[in-house]
């Protein structure tokens, strides 16, 4: 099993299809859901930074995924996708941590 973590309060990891338009309809999805305005209490930043600190509740932080022979067991248009809306931070770090199978 492979732990995937990203320790970010304003990103999340998600499994999904690539380069079909997804990309943009997740876009549109979060614009919808968390719209970037004033109307957040959290402030600092840019304007609609605060949905950036919601985003985290609707994708997750942290993903685990199944290992045979080195390999993430994903299914066939699955790729693993950073989720981050914050143009303030343009540096992540993944954290990736190996738990290895029980004999």
């Amino acid at each position: 099993m492979c732990h995937l973590f990203l320790p970010h309060a304003t990103a999340g990891l998600a499994l999904m299809e690539l380069g079909s338009g997804s990309e943009r309809d997740l876009g549109e999805l979060l614009e919808r859901l968390l719209p970037r305005d004033d109307r957040y209490l959290h402030r600092h930043g840019s304007v609609g930074h605060g949905a950036d600190h919601l985003l985290p509740v609707l994708v997750s932080p942290s993903l685990v995924l199944p290992v045979t022979g080195g390999e993430p067991l994903l299914g066939t248009w699955q790729s693993v996708v950073v989720v981050d809306t914050n143009a303030d931070n343009p540096h992540r770090t993944l954290r990736c941590t190996w738990l290895p199978a029980l004999d």
